[in-house]
């Protein structure tokens, strides 16, 4: 099981950065993290978003690439309908020789309506055309006809799918699956038999939480950027398929959420020691290869960053390395 960490790119409008110094500063946090221990780093895609976002992760990961040594370097999610499978194939196989074998290719079907008419894609056939891309992929990876070749023979594919039936794809691809749901695990499984593969085979996912040594301070830091993170999704979800915009989630709604229930929409802040106890609840029984945990969530301080980070690949990784 690998920790990993998932970036975003953000740049929200209330705590802007230079572009330049934005991309720098994370291609060398990234180094630090490997440093510290991280297994993995996994980049997110969206597109005309008012912070930036991330809308090349490839190209970001290329970068990451020839920057670092050992660290795993994923997507989590290349949105696949927006793209030509080839084209999706050249890149893969150019990070992969750059990285010496280390990408992991997460792909998904996408979801925001303004994105798809961007690129003149059929959002109503995003499903068959992210899985005709899968096995597109597959077939292109094992002809070695790709120029470079990807530098490994098995090149990982995911899907980050979050419902039976693309757990059940999933499984009949052949491929791992984005997603630590475990009700969807049955459903997964039951692609990989109807497709006649053994073996249990792989799952990971995103983990909503951060670390701090004393949440309660860390709560009071993070949550404006936490509400602005939330809020921006939900604009994205609904984009447009609603008369009125969706209601503002305000900080003290968040704060009241945490304080009766210990999380807000799922988001968690713990200590080390709460960490490894859910992390173990949370991964038991699934064949978990890797766990991908926000880095800066709405654009946080540094300072909760490098906290997050060090409690993260310091004492929760190897706590779980030692159960």
């Amino acid at each position: 099981m690998q920790l990993g960490i998932y970036l975003d790119m953000r740049n929200p409008p209330g705590w802007p950065a230079p572009w330049a110094d934005l991309y720098r500063d994370t291609i060398d946090l990234v180094v630090d993290a490997e440093r510290r221990g991280a297994h993995a780093v996994w980049l997110t895609e969206h597109h005309g978003f008012e912070d930036g976002y991330l809308s090349q992760p490839l190209a970001l990961a290329a970068a990451l690439a020839v920057r670092t040594r050992s660290i795993r370097i994923g997507t989590a999610v290349l949105l696949a309908p927006l793209r030509h499978p080839l084209h999706v194939a050249e890149e893969a196989a150019l990070v992969d020789v750059l990285s010496d074998g280390r990408l992991e290719l997460g792909l998904g079907a996408g979801y925001v309506r303004s994105e798809f008419e961007a690129f003149g894609a059929d959002k109503a056939q995003r499903y068959r055309t992210t899985e005709a891309c899968v096995r597109r992929l597959q077939a292109l990876f094992a002809a070695d006809g790709l120029r470079p070749p990807p530098a490994q023979a098995d090149l990982p594919i995911w899907l980050g799918y979050q419902g039976p039936r693309g757990a059940r794809s999933a499984g009949a691809l052949g491929v791992g699956l984005l997603s630590l749901d475990r009700e969807l695990y049955p459903h997964y499984l039951q692609g990989r038999a109807d497709a006649g593969l053994l073996g249990a085979g792989r799952v990971g996912g995103v983990v909503n939480m951060l670390l701090a040594r004393d949440p309660e301070r860390a709560l009071e830091q993070v949550l404006p950027h936490l509400a602005y993170h939330l809020n921006s999704y939900r604009r994205a979800m609904t984009d447009g398929r609603e008369r009125r915009p969706p209601r503002v989630l305000e900080v003290d709604e968040l704060r009241r959420e945490f304080q009766a229930t210990g999380a807000a929409r799922g988001f968690k802040i713990v200590d080390a020691k709460q960490a490894r106890t859910e992390l173990a609840a949370m991964t038991a029984g699934l064949p978990v290869r890797h766990l991908l945990f926000w880095c800066r969530i709405g654009g946080m301080p540094d300072a909760l960053v490098a906290e997050h980070l060090e409690l993260l690949f310091g004492e929760v990784r190897t706590g779980l390395q030692a159960t």
